[in-house]
């Protein structure tokens, strides 16, 4: 039975782990999450996404039992399709915020990063520990963890494979924010929902300018960001807002 699920509400979609005690993340799971992702990515009522695993954990990893019956052929198959399923997370064009609670390692640690921003909570724990296990990050922690706080420190976690609080995670630039565990889904949905009620194409074009930029040179960047920047005078938000600040003053746009 596959434990993940895409919840909608007001524009904001949940993308909901609850596969007791610990999220672990099987291959049912990993082919559903890209499903999710692919679909929230294609909805027009999902305009937000958060990613929740529940109040007392994240995700803890993944499931080592499927993993160890595995051999290398096998995997060789089905590294793929994992790292498929994370990127499909990554690539939703939309505002993307993982709330962490508890335990977010190995691959819980890899689906946080995916996020564009991550709330955890004072309780959190983070690390990739896959170094543990004889192995290294299979699903995008390599690549993403050394892009979002340096190599240098990316290097630390994975080479030790040690877990961090929420307070060196924050320190680390791995966590965003960090509040009480009971508020950690509620403000994680409201950061939701304010973007949600932002221009949808221009949000889109943000994101996906910071994102491919970081890949390329920077005269690419700027070329990536030109492109965005022109194509959003074509849009009706763009008529809307600037319309609404000669009209109201700044920051009374209204996108919906």
């Amino acid at each position: 039975m596959t434990t993940v699920a895409l919840e909608v509400s007001e524009g904001v979609g949940t993308i909901r782990l609850d596969r007791p005690p610990m999220n672990a993340l099987d291959i049912a799971i990993q082919d559903r999450l890209r499903e999710l992702a692919e679909e929230a990515a294609r909805r027009d009522d999902v305009r937000a996404v958060i990613l929740y695993g529940g109040e007392k954990v994240f995700a803890a990893g993944a499931d080592i039992k499927e993993m160890q019956a595995m051999d290398h052929a096998a995997m060789v198959v089905r590294s793929r399709a994992l790292q498929d399923s994370f990127t499909a997370v990554a690539r939703i064009p939309k505002p993307v915020v993982a709330a962490v609670t508890g335990y977010a390692l190995g691959g819980g640690c890899e689906l946080a990063l995916c996020a564009d921003f991550r709330i955890a909570a004072d309780n959190a724990k983070l690390g990739q520990p896959e170094i543990l296990l004889g192995l290294i990050p299979g699903a995008g922690g390599t690549q993403r963890l050394s892009r979002l706080i340096g190599p240098s420190k990316a290097k630390d976690l994975i080479f030790t494979g040690r877990i961090v609080k929420a307070d060196e995670a924050l320190a680390l630039g791995l966590v965003d924010r960090v509040v009480p565990a009971a508020e950690v889904y509620e403000q994680a949905r409201a950061w939701a929902a304010q973007l949600a009620k932002g221009p949808a194409l221009a949000l889109r074009a943000a994101k996906e300018s910071i994102d491919a930029g970081l890949e390329t040179d920077i005269e690419t960047g700027l070329a990536i960001e030109r492109n965005w920047f022109a194509g959003l005078f074509a849009t009706e938000d763009r008529e809307r807002g600037m319309r609404s600040f000669v009209e109201e003053g700044p920051g009374k746009a209204k996108f919906l």
